[in-house]
Parts: C-alpha cells; sequence; structure tokens
C-alpha cells in the first residue's frame, strides 16, 4: 500500500503492506526491492505494540545480527511513522532478538530527493547462506576434539555463502590462517586475518580451503578450530555483472579485518 503525504511527491509506505511488521524470513528483503524510498518518503509499521517494537540501528553489521544495544532509536506505539530524512542506508529490527532472527528486518535504501534511483537492489547469490558456526555450541572449546571437524563435513559450503562465528570475546577470537601445516599445529604466528569482535562474519569469496583457529592458549589444542572446503558456485548461479547497492553494502561489511595483536 503507498499512501500520498503532505507533500506532492512524498510517499508513506506501509511496511509489508497487508502482512504489517511481524517475523517472516525474506520477506522485508523482497518488499523493499521492488520500492524506489527517497528522501522524505515515510515508513509505516503496524504491529501489536504489547509484545513488539520497531528499533532502528546505527549500521549494517547491528543488522546483520540482530544486535541493538545502542540504537538509533525505538519505536513502541504499535502505528509508527518515519520519516527517511537522509540518504543512504537505513536499518531497522525487532529487539526481540528471536524474532529479528526470523525475519523481522528490514533495510531501505534511500536516495536523494528527485534523483534516479539505481536498480533495486538484488542479492548477490539467491544460493548463499549463512553458517552459525558450530551452530548452538558456537565458537569455544568443545567437550569432543573433533566437534568441529564433524560439524563442517556436515555441511556444504560455496562461494558467496558467509560463516558467522558467535563467542565470548573476553576468552576467543577468531585467526585465519594460510595453510594444512599450521591448522594441524595451531600456529599462530602468521595469520592471515585476526577478528575479535565477539560477534564475526566472514564471506566465502573463493573455492578453496579456508582455515580459522584461535589464539588462545591452549584452545585451539582441545579442538577449538575449524576447516572448511569452498566449492564453486552452484550451477545456474548468475555471474555479477556489476555491483548495486546492496552488493557494495556486503562488500563493505568485509572490509572489517581487524589487525593482529602485537
Amino acid at each position: 500500500m503507498v499512501l500520498m503525504g503532505c507533500c506532492c511527491s512524498a510517499k508513506i509506505y506501509k511496511v509489508g503492506d497487508s502482512k504489517g511488521w511481524t517475523a517472516m524470513d525474506g520477506t522485508y528483503y523482497a518488499w523493499a526491492s521492488r520500492k524506489e524510498f527517497q528522501v522524505g518518503d515515510s515508513l509505516r509499521f503496524e504491529y501489536d505494540g504489547h509484545v513488539n517494537d520497531v528499533t532502528q540501528v546505527n549500521g549494517a553489521v547491528e543488522y546483520q545480527f540482530c544486535n541493538s544495544p545502542s540504537p538509533k532509536a525505538v519505536y513502541n506505539t504499535g502505528h509508527d511513522v518515519v520519516t527517511l530524512t537522509e540518504p543512504g542506508y537505513h536499518f531497522f529490527i525487532s529487539s526481540n532478538r528471536s524474532q529479528c532472527v526470523a525475519g523481522q528486518k528490514l533495510v531501505v535504501f534511500v536516495v536523494p530527493y528527485h534523483q534516479i534511483p539505481p536498480p533495486p537492489p538484488r542479492k548477490i547469490l539467491p544460493f548463499a547462506k549463512d553458517f552459525k558456526v558450530g551452530d548452538s555450541q558456537e565458537w569455544r572449546v568443545p567437550d569432543e576434539s573433533d566437534f568441529y571437524s564433524k560439524w563442517s563435513e556436515e555441511k556444504q559450503f560455496h562461494v558467496g555463502d558467509n560463516l558467522l562465528f558467535y563467542y565470548n570475546d573476553e576468552v576467543d577470537d577468531v585467526l585465519e590462517i594460510s595453510s594444512d601445516l599450521e591448522f594441524k599445529s595451531c600456529d599462530t604466528s602468521s595469520p592471515v586475518a585476526v577478528h575479535n569482535g565477539g560477534q564475526d562474519l566472514i564471506r566465502l569469496t573463493k573455492p578453496g580451503i579456508r582455515y580459522f583457529i584461535t589464539s588462545m592458549n591452549g584452545h585451539c589444542e582441545a579442538g577449538l578450530k575449524l576447516r572448511v572446503v569452498v566449492r564453486p558456485l552452484p550451477r545456474g548461479a548468475p555471474k555479477k555483472t556489476q555491483l548495486s547497492p546492496l552488493d557494495r553494502l556486503i562488500k563493505w561489511l568485509q572490509s572489517f579485518r581487524p589487525q593482529p595483536h602485537h
């Protein structure tokens, strides 16, 4: 549904149309991809204010991980109108993390007023998947030393997929290393990259073997290490011709590579 606002060209979009604001995997990506948002337009969120809210977060990392410790704004009336006052990306989630993980989150790309908008954003790879490393075990010393080996062997990873590492950043970190020898010996001397945010997203960008360990003494030897085999794109996956705004956002997300500890 699109309603005309007070200004002759500004629009008010009811988020989710007749479905409103609720947990539905993939719904809001598809909904937003069919719209062209300009500065001055508004989003109208309709939902049950007793059990839900609209939390505007500051960036893509909070959006990706459904994390809202320092929100930009919180709306909880059940009938909220949010005006898009500046160009760029705007990120909205539910502060109820289970709802957010189940799909109750929205990102919109806003163009300046009267600018010809870019083509609707698209996913780089419609086949791409997010894998939460260790599932409910997450990233911590396992009870069985071969836990992550078995976890990886049960999965099929392809170019474009993402690994999501969740862990206690006061106890562990994630080091990417480059060889099987370093992996077997838990050698932390020459990492390719170090991640220590507690919630790290790592994209699998090319075929081959990726190796991940922790720098914490004794933890890698106890089994906190992961090797994944990344396969080429599935047949029929479209080749990327140019970067859409959402493609550039995802590429930007991958630029966060903390430097190794000294």
